[in-house]
């Protein structure tokens, strides 16, 4: 569970550096050092990797080895023909005697760049099928000389009507048929839901995360089956290098809790068996001592069309010990954030476990989170263990720093284009950047960790609209608290009207902003913008006769200014107390009515202007990471002395690199 950077902001990095003892910028390091259509490309430093022992390097070092491994489960899982094409590309780039000065090569390259960025033929965020800009002979030209002449693979690229979605958001159809991602094959929404409901035991106060590690298809007698991801199953090549990295990083870890869970998680890839998963994840959970971390396995659901099956991914990362003061607070205090949140008691926790809490710097990223990856993290996703042995949250501090510093390269910022006045631009410059790392803390730290469903109701009950409506609940704890006096008295919100700088961000990128990410003509599908279109319009609807958010015209231009803070965060806590509700009483259509109504039709006319302003900054709206190289340092004798981090400027590189050393489908 994660809630991901909304838009790249240059605003308030003095409050930044004291709220986080974020280290001053490095003026030598480039931090963007790659664009192209829609995404840019930055690299990020790990402050405190000289202060790691030896054996902390090490066991961080095979950790990143083991998370790299998953790469080629990511690509086989977004559409089972993402290799295919892959393979195609890695051949044409790495082919001698090709005109790489001409018009169509360059258009080429673009194609080639995105489908690296994705993981695969699909938007990473929109979800979109994109094309080449070159013409389709051109390129089978490249694949003739790269000896790769295919043209079923020429029609995956290029035909429109093969594979047009990732996940499917269409419900009018059938979603599972209509989505390429590869969780399914043969089977519909129907025959799907029908068989996990004969699996299920609704009574059952420990339920393992059925389907989470499976794809679902019909034998040769027409019967739903599952095929689990596992040594000696689906994967079973890549699954068995990570094991064979993570037996070898179980062999230096800090701790023994740490060498127990590996154990565990060595098992869970082993036999496929999701109570090792669990089991896993409780041991997992407890490791709160060690300086280095991770997350390694089939994790968030947000690409099955039924939120259900889970992507690979993998995140290796040390722990910013200074900078977690902050996390640790909202950790220790977190009884009484449950307890006077603004929903139903009967929802939540009456004793608020093992919330653990800190800020981290990623060593390495990979799977789902590589390039993009999310800024906070909050695991395990099973409420079960949320509620009997606690969670982990995280914020990832490089991570942020980077988005900031890479920023501060760019002459524009889109602050300074949808903010109404001067007035808005000096609060978000003064409290922005602090105000909405403090949101990102409560989101993930105590926000997902947040109440209770009620007895006999399924974690799965909401389907398709779980994850648009968990990150909103997330997101409505985080800005109802962010403006509660007890953060002040916490030491947490430097200044009490530092909170209105998040509120008036929040408004103005979840009704205009974030559109910049959508296509022309296209609805709102991803998750994380649905969450944020949700809470904005709906709280735009019900302030209307108060005029509590406003939308006005200037110079021809559409803003949205919240006039009434105060009553904006009662109307937080109203939907956060109706979110709750519904999560905890499985009441899927009132969960399908809010998403369906507030968080997915953009209106066109607005979506235009906001599309053509952005594209007058020459902004990026996404961006991603090449991951630092750890190599080993040997003495003259050939014994490891060291550890050290190679920060590499050639994203196309890095990608050619990974194919070659870690490409093992």
């Amino acid at each position: 569970m994660r809630k991901l950077f909304t838009i790249m902001t240059t605003a308030g990095l003095v409050a930044l550096l004291s709220a986080c003892n974020n280290p001053a910028k490095d003026a030598d390091f480039k931090y963007t050092i790659d664009s192209f259509a829609d995404l840019k490309v930055m690299r990020y430093q790990i402050p405190g990797w000289d202060n790691l022992t030896l054996q902390q390097k090490e066991y961080a070092y095979w950790l990143s080895e083991a998370a790299k491994y998953g790469r080629d489960i990511l690509w086989d899982q977004n559409c089972k023909e993402n290799l295919r094409v892959r393979h195609a590309l890695e051949a044409i780039l790495e082919t001698d005697g090709i005109n790489t000065r001409a018009p169509e090569y360059a258009d080429f390259l673009v194609y080639a760049k995105r489908v690296f960025f994705s993981n695969g033929i699909h938007h990473h965020y929109a979800e979109d099928k994109f094309f080449p800009a070159c013409p389709r002979e051109y390129f089978a030209g490249l694949m003739e000389k790269a000896g790769v002449a295919d043209e079923g693979l020429l029609d995956i690229i290029y035909d429109p009507a093969i594979y047009p979605q990732r996940r499917s958001t269409d419900t009018s159809g059938d979603i599972v048929a209509a989505s390429a991602v590869n969780f399914y094959d043969g089977v519909t929404r129907e025959e799907v839901e029908g068989y996990y409901a004969k699996q299920m035991d609704p009574k059952d106060p420990h339920p393992i995360s059925y389907g989470l590690n499976t794809k679902v298809v019909k034998d040769a007698n027409g019967k739903v089956v599952e095929l689990p991801w596992k040594v000696g199953g689906i994967y079973s090549a890549a699954i068995g290098k990570i094991c064979e990295q993570l037996a070898k990083a179980r062999e230096v870890a800090e701790n023994d809790i740490q060498k127990r869970a590996l154990g565990l998680l060595i098992e869970y890839y082993q036999t496929g068996d999701l109570r090792k998963w669990d089991a896993f994840n409780i041991e997992w959970v407890k490791d709160t001592i060690g300086t280095v971390d991770f997350i390694n396995g089939f994790i968030e659901d947000y690409n099955d069309p039924l939120g259900r099956k889970a992507s690979w991914e993998g995140y290796v990362n040390i722990k910013d010990f200074e900078a977690s003061r902050r996390t640790e607070t909202l950790s220790a205090n977190a009884q009484w954030f449950e307890d006077n949140s603004p929903v139903d008691p009967r929802f939540k926790k009456e004793k608020v476990k093992g919330v653990s809490a800190k800020v981290i710097n990623a060593v390495c990223l990979a799977g789902d989170s590589y390039p993009s990856t999310p800024i906070g993290i909050n695991l395990p996703n099973a409420d079960w263990i949320r509620k009997e042995h606690g969670s982990k949250s995280v914020t990832i501090a490089n991570i942020t720093h980077t988005y900031d510093y890479s920023a501060q390269e760019m002459p524009t910022s889109t602050l300074k284009e949808f903010a109404y006045s001067e007035e808005d631009i000096a609060l978000s410059k003064k409290w922005g950047t602090v105000a909405d790392e403090i949101h990102t803390d409560l989101h993930e730290c105590l926000g997902h960790g947040s109440g209770q469903l009620l007895p006999g109701v399924s974690a799965t009950a909401m389907g398709e609209y779980a994850s648009a409506l968990e990150e909103a609940r997330a997101d409505l704890f985080g800005l109802y608290f962010a403006a509660d006096p007890k953060m002040v008295e916490l030491g947490i919100m430097p200044d009490p009207e530092a909170y209105k700088a998040e509120y008036a961000s929040y408004i103005r990128n979840g009704l205009m902003v974030q559109f910049t990410r959508v296509e022309l003509g296209r609805p709102n599908t991803e998750a994380h913008m649905q969450n944020r279109k949700l809470i904005a319009e709906w709280c735009y609807e019900k302030g209307a006769a108060d005029k509590v958010i406003e939308k006005k015209v200037k110079d021809g231009k559409t803003y949205f200014v919240v006039n009434d803070y105060e009553k904006l965060r009662g109307l937080f806590a109203e939907l956060l107390a109706e979110i709750q509700r519904i999560k905890s009483e499985g009441d899927y259509e009132a969960g399908k009515a809010l998403v369906e109504t507030y968080a997915v039709h953009i209106d066109p006319a607005l979506h235009k202007e906001v599309k053509e302003r952005y594209e007058a900054l020459n902004l990026k709206p996404y961006g991603g990471f090449v991951n630092p190289d750890i190599r080993p340092v040997l003495a003259d004798d050939g014994s490891i002395v060291d550890y050290e981090p190679v920060y590499t400027d050639d994203y196309l590189g890095q990608m050619l690199e990974y194919g070659k050393k870690y490409g093992v489908l």
